[in-house]
């Protein structure tokens, strides 16, 4: 059954808020201490362009490690799934995010999926552009245009922030430098990743590029092929195997859905043909996974029947 309100979203959202006092903002990003732990909201855009939400759902959020499904997308446009897929690979990891140890115990440096730091940096390494401002441009255009939202930037008090203590992803760039991965000066690529990571939106931008993806990469309000059909279907297989960290196995059995969180509190999840969920709730649990957003989704996915098994 389909979203039909704001009024079924805001009762979701008030029994999903309860959980977020088990939760913390993230701390090891000075910048998005800031955040008020108690915050959720979420929009959903449906695909004849309507749109329900509930929340204070024009409150920025950072993307984040969603971030890394736009640029996997990108990448994929660029060099193609042979060249990406040298550089990084398929399958989960039940490590950590941000996690090195793969790294120093796999006989080579290639990290395990794009959705990783390791794997999102490797992938970040391939966008095309003359320098870190062209690179950056082209990430914020095409993130702009699947979110049909021309004034999406980025947060450069965040970028300076995650770049300023940015010293595990130091690490494996430079682990995966030694063996061939990146070949690129490594705080120009951290540049450019942490602003990538900072970039900042709204629920509806993220709700609407989460349709767009559950559209196999098509705009349906300006009818529109954004994404090619298989480098969407590439992104969403990622987001169910490992969207949601080293959590992602147990978010396909309570919630079924190809959904990216990010350590703001965000969550994008997209539909398949029926519509696309953006969420912000900066409350974390342990994982570093939205703790009330999650919550949200379980119950979502009950009510509206969203599991995709």
């Amino acid at each position: 059954m389909p979203c039909q309100s704001n009024e079924e979203l805001n009762r979701l959202v008030s029994e999903a808020k309860k959980h977020t006092k088990h939760g913390e903002v993230a701390d090891y990003i000075p910048a998005l201490k800031k955040a008020n732990r108690d915050d959720l909201s979420v929009a959903v855009y449906h695909s004849d362009g309507n749109c329900y939400s509930a929340g204070d759902i024009e409150q920025k959020l950072t993307l984040q490690s969603i971030s890394k499904v736009l640029t996997l997308a990108l990448a994929l446009i660029d060099c193609g799934e042979e060249c990406v897929f040298n550089k990084v690979g398929y399958e989960p990891t039940g490590d950590p995010f941000n996690s090195i140890i793969k790294l120093e115990t796999s006989r080579s440096a290639k990290p395990l999926n794009p959705m990783i730091n390791a794997g999102a940096l490797a992938v970040t390494h391939l966008i095309k552009g003359e320098s870190v401002a062209d690179r950056l441009e082209r990430i914020i255009a095409f993130i702009r245009d699947i979110a049909g939202h021309e004034s999406i930037t980025y947060s450069e008090e965040v970028a300076k922030s995650e770049f300023d203590t940015a010293y595990l992803n130091r690490s494996l760039c430079y682990y995966m430098k030694q063996d061939g991965i990146i070949n690129e000066n490594v705080e120009e690529l951290l540049e450019l990743y942490t602003k990538q990571c900072a970039i900042e939106m709204d629920c509806l931008d993220l709700s609407r590029i989460g349709l767009v993806f559950a559209m196999d990469g098509l705009d349906p309000v300006r009818e529109k092929q954004i994404i090619p059909v298989e480098v969407a279907r590439l992104c969403k297989t990622f987001m169910v195997t490992c969207g949601m960290y080293n959590a992602s196995g147990e978010f396909a059995v309570r919630v079924g859905i190809p959904a990216k969180s990010g350590v703001s509190g965000g969550i994008m999840g997209s539909i398949r043909n029926r519509y696309g969920i953006g969420i912000f709730g900066p409350a974390l649990d342990e994982r570093g996974n939205s703790i009330g957003g999650i919550k949200l989704l379980e119950m979502m996915s009950k009510q509206y029947e969203l599991s995709i098994f």
